[in-house]
């Protein structure tokens, strides 16, 4: 027999005399209270939900809300070859679409964050996710008359995916601590390359199933409204702080303007945002234009004829997607494992693991523009290779953070950093590649030489900015150590003074 918390008996729940309340076990004794009733069925049903909100399961449902966020984000990359015929557009108006989204996703962020760390954060994640799929289920419907209010559309669904990346990464890092939370964002941020592979590969299987790439547009929607109804049933909102030990210690109504300053003065904070930036502005890049310049260079090796006709083969980007996935697991995996065992070596080890991985990164991805004129398969070794380096620090990113930030400031942390990352990095990322890429092209005779060249060639500027972000996260390195341990002294400052208040009210 099981109790629930307001005194009820749930029948049949367990065949064990033990009774237990849903905070854990109580005396056998209760069980012939007088005062015990049975359960109405809504108070069974409420008390089934409860059992069913584990941290486990909870992070499943993120992660998996997370996998939606990012495909969503990248169907329309997986069909861009048709959107641009379809539209008519050039490669500077492809590249708006994604610089639209990333704008109105990275202004929303820092709004959202100050909501998350104020109100119920779970409300504001399912509202997110039903926005974001109404949109892009009536983009589907736009006229090719009407290209401007398509890429609105695209700026309605950055926001409501704003909400999400600003404010679920708290609630992990509220469920878990240390190397289980470690473990948990891991899976978490997994989500971001095995969405957007999986982003590439629905666009490409609903266009060719449908014979129509506005099917693309869709699928994930459904999905969407599907994890948003999960999250309002069984996703905890659990204490801010409280798996840290400073649930309720730390006051939650600190000003925007003093968490503000606080994150400024952390160094370890800024340089991996910085960092972030370097990783969004390649991710952002490659991810729109890649299967458009392996495209090309097949036109330049005579392999297809080049796409003139509303539907164009997108097999690049279906094997770009399957590689994503495949190098997003690798990278997250590998990435948590090599920190683990790093952090008995050096206590500096995350930023570390992350400024290695971004410099090799580079190497692996210069070598891309190199054989790609000759060789497809070995352009896509090269991206195999320079992806799972690269997606290697995402998780780790994630924790530097929450070992440097108090727990009531950090989904404002979250929400400024993607806030940066995104200005610098992919909010104008797509467009100044499509904008160099143009530019080239008018300087010299058309050829499809020159425009797989030209892009080439834009594409380039990516493997010097990882660079530069392999030096924030060096940077990072040196500073580590001391920001993690002003947060432990804030912990221990704190633990002392309720200490001292519970004695003298003693």
């Amino acid at each position: 027999m099981c109790v629930e918390s307001d005194g009820c008996e749930i029948e049949g729940c367990s065949s064990s005399d033990e009774v237990r309340t849903l905070s854990g076990s109580m005396s056998p004794g209760l069980k012939s209270n007088p005062d015990l009733h049975p359960c109405k069925p809504g108070q069974k049903f409420r008390a089934a939900l409860l059992r069913c909100r584990s941290p486990a399961a909870a992070a499943g449902i993120l992660s998996f809300g997370n996998v939606l966020n990012y495909m969503d984000r990248y169907t329309v990359a997986g069909v861009l070859q048709d959107i641009q015929e379809h539209y008519d557009v050039l490669d500077s108006g492809i590249g708006l679409l994604q610089t639209v989204f990333i704008c109105s996703f990275m202004v929303a962020a820092p709004i959202f964050g100050y909501l998350g760390d104020r109100f119920n954060r779970k409300v504001i994640l399912s509202g997110g996710i039903f926005f974001w799929s109404i949109v892009t289920l009536s983009s589907s419907f736009i006229s090719k008359e009407n290209y401007w209010l398509f890429v609105l559309s695209r700026g309605l669904v950055g926001i409501g995916e704003s909400s999400y990346s600003s404010i679920s990464p708290t609630i992990i890092g509220d469920l878990f601590t240390n190397n289980s939370r470690t473990t948990m964002l891991s899976i978490f941020y997994l989500a971001i390359p095995l969405g957007s592979g999986l982003g590439y590969i629905l666009g490409y299987t609903a266009k060719k199933a449908a014979g129509d790439w506005h099917w693309a547009l869709r699928v994930s929607p459904v999905l969407g409204i599907t994890v948003g109804t999960l999250i309002l049933l069984f996703v905890p909102e659990p204490k801010r702080g409280s798996v840290d030990q400073m649930g309720g210690r730390i006051k939650a109504n600190t000003s925007w303007l003093c968490d503000m300053k606080a994150l400024a003065k952390n160094r370890s904070y800024v340089f991996s945002s910085l960092a972030s930036a370097a990783v969004s502005f390649a991710t952002g890049a490659f991810g729109l234009w890649i299967p458009m310049y392996l495209a090309r260079a097949q036109v330049v090796q005579k392999t297809p004829e080049a796409c003139t006709k509303a539907s164009c083969s997108n097999t690049n980007s279906l094997i770009f997607g399957a590689i994503t996935c495949v190098t997003g697991l690798l990278g997250v995996v590998i990435g948590a494992a090599t920190t683990r065992l790093c952090r008995q070596k050096t206590e500096r080890a995350d930023p570390l693991v992350c400024a290695v991985s971004m410099l090799g990164s580079a190497i692996f991805i210069c070598l891309i523009f190199v054989v790609a004129k000759k060789s497809i398969i070995g352009a896509y070794v090269c991206i195999f290779i320079g992806e799972t380096l690269l997606f290697l620090n995402w998780a780790i990113t994630a924790d530097i953070l929450m070992f440097v930030i108090i727990p009531t400031r950090r989904a404002t942390a979250v929400a400024i950093q993607s806030f940066t990352s995104h200005l610098l990095g992919d909010a104008g990322s797509p467009y100044l590649i499509g904008l160099i890429s143009e530019a080239l092209q008018k300087n010299y005779t058309m050829s499809a030489l020159w425009r797989f060249l030209s892009l080439g060639y834009a594409l380039m500027l990516c493997p010097f900015i990882i660079i530069l972000g392999g030096m924030f996260f060096l940077a990072t390195a040196l500073f580590f150590l001391d920001d993690r341990e002003k947060l432990k002294k804030i912990q221990t400052y704190q633990c002392k003074k309720d200490e001292n208040a519970a004695i003298i009210l003693g």
